[in-house]
């Protein structure tokens, strides 16, 4: 009888694939499995449906495309046959029971096993369960070397259905996750939580193997970890870094047990929060294939704060920003925007646009006879800057990054085809208040991995200026909204939280402020579709998780 080992060396691969890049994922997966064969591991853990990118939607309802899968899958098994480490990889598997999603267990150049998800998500950001079947049952633990693994999916752990306690129940001895988990504010508190949760019912250690990466609007930030049978912390690895670790864990009389493996310190908010929008806009960019990007630098801390994560993301070199000033354009906007710009050291332009937009209004001077202006004269300013800005990207190719935050774009304080124009948004998902914070937080540090020079990178005058779109005189946003704490705090409760409004006036608010407010959000949807995408950050962002329809008449308390 073969004896069972005492030590097991797991190493977790915490990388970045592509959706849809089959033959890079798989690249990818071979060099980490070398790098851990080097560490000396026994098995390599990846992420949840690696080979395919995750999460792949409506591809997976492409033939061609699982079958590239499948294939991907059979040849990274064939390399196990060098007597180097097994692995346990993710991959969309078409059988007869369905479409799963699903992993495979490969040792000595053979797949031992395959095992599919059961639980299907199907809220927020996920939809699986539009183009996956579940697991036509569960399956037990996969003995490895003699060590009997439960290896639960994702959601698998995060659900109401009893897989870990049943894993354990069949003979499980540790169980080995893979996960496709999105980042938002106190995500890892949240992971940490719900496997504690299934600890205490099952018995067994979790490694929890975690993505990282931005795929359009998602951000997967790694953090991978694992908690002991004691329920204590075992590991922890890094968060928005591509990492492959090896961890040893060990037969005690009371079960597998980790007795070394990395312990990385955890980001506190502002720096998590910046380094996603990081992350999100560098492989947004990166792996649809832009050589660089293009923005409006107006003077104002939102063209300010993405001018700072493009360059931190992408390098001063693929960053051009454009001035574009008009008769309502201050002399502290002038010279806010290019000292910006020049601590930043990026390319500054300045394209005038007052011949354009009077050219607008002369056109349209016999249509408007006998009418005020107003808000059509304003946008029009708006307009031309955004068609400049798309001319200049089909000119030289460069992406246009869109610039407003979730509280404009949430009361509609945007123009269409203006200053909503472009293709990606770093800070769609943060509030006004939350754009001042990080800031202020990046002209105090560097966030690791940053292309971007030190100190103070966004002028403080334009954190301390009263925010306007200068599209009139002495304008200010105020002159239209809410002071921003006492709108941001509204929004949470509608978007975040989904509270009436009289839970929201007991917070202390006006009533017709609230009310307004929640008129104006619902309102503005029809713009909030056609948006660009953008890193989501909080637990609702606008697009995959919250999805109101256009047209829509009810009001609360009406």
């Amino acid at each position: 009888m073969t004896k069972k080992p005492d030590i097991l060396r797991i190493a977790i691969a915490q990388l970045n694939p592509t959706v849809g890049d089959v033959a890079g994922n798989l690249a990818k997966a071979r060099e980490a499995r070398a790098d851990a064969a080097r560490q000396g591991a026994d098995i390599v853990l990846y992420t949840e449906l690696f080979l395919a990118g995750y999460p792949p939607e409506d591809l997976v309802l492409k033939p061609a495309f699982l079958k590239a899968c499948e294939k991907a899958a059979e040849d990274f098994a064939k390399d196990t046959a060098d007597g180097g480490p097994g692995v346990i990889i993710g991959t969309p598997l078409k059988r007869k029971s369905g479409t799963h999603n699903s992993i495979i267990v490969a040792d000595g150049g053979k797949i031992l096993a395959e095992r599919y998800k059961l639980d299907l998500p199907n809220y927020g950001e996920f939809d699986e369960k539009r183009v996956f079947q579940a697991g036509p049952e569960l399956q037990g633990p996969v003995n490895f070397r003699g060590v009997r693994i439960g290896i639960p999916i994702c959601e698998d752990i995060w659900g109401e259905v009893a897989v870990c306690e049943t894993l354990a129940e069949s003979g499980a001895e540790i169980l080995l996750v893979p996960n496709g988990s999105p980042y938002y504010r106190a995500k890892i508190d949240i992971r940490h939580q719900v496997v504690i949760r299934q600890i205490i019912e099952c018995g067994l250690p979790m490694i929890y193997a975690n993505q990282l990466g931005g795929q359009d609007e998602l951000i997967f930030d790694g953090a991978s970890f694992a908690i002991g049978a004691d329920k204590t912390l075992a590991f922890q690895m890094s968060q928005f870094e591509e990492a492959v670790d090896v961890t040893t864990w060990k037969r005690t009389q009371d079960g597998w047990a980790c007795s070394e493996g990395p312990m990385s310190k955890i980001p506190e908010r502002e720096e998590a929060d910046y380094r996603a929008c990081m992350l999100g806009l560098r492989d947004y960019v990166n792996k649809n294939s832009f050589k660089n990007v293009v923005l409006g630098l107006s003077g104002g801390i939102d063209s300010a704060i993405c001018a700072a994560l493009a360059v931190d993301a992408l390098g001063e070199e693929r960053l051009r920003a454009v001035m574009m000033p008009y008769r309502y354009t201050s002399k502290d906007s002038l010279k806010d925007a290019e000292d910006c710009a020049r601590a930043l050291g990026c390319r500054y332009d300045i394209v005038p646009i007052f011949e354009p937009v009077e050219g607008f209004l002369h056109a349209l001077t016999q249509m408007f006879e006998g009418t005020k202006e107003g808000i059509t004269e304003e946008n029009l300013q708006s307009r031309a800057r955004g068609t400049i800005l798309m001319a200049i990207s089909n000119k030289f190719g460069s992406m246009v990054v869109t610039t407003g935050n979730k509280s404009e774009m949430s009361v509609g304080y945007a123009t269409l085809y203006g200053d909503m124009n472009g293709g990606f948004n770093p800070i769609k998902d943060l509030y006004k208040m939350q754009v001042y914070a990080l800031s202020r937080w990046r002209n105090s540090h560097v966030p690791p991995g940053a292309l971007g020079p030190s100190g103070e990178v966004i002028p403080k005058n334009i954190i301390d200026k009263a925010p306007s779109a200068e599209l009139r005189e002495n304008q200010t946003d105020q002159d239209s909204l809410p002071p921003y704490p006492v709108l941001d705090d509204i929004l949470e409760c509608l978007v975040e939280n989904e509270m009436g409004v009289d839970d929201i006036v007991a917070r202390g608010h006006d009533r017709a402020t609230v009310a307004r407010v929640e008129h104006l959000l619902y309102i503005a949807e029809y713009k909030r579709r056609q948006a660009a995408p953008g890193v989501k950050i909080t637990r609702k962002n606008f697009g995959r998780d919250r999805r109101y329809p256009i047209t829509n008449r009810f009001r609360d308390g009406r």
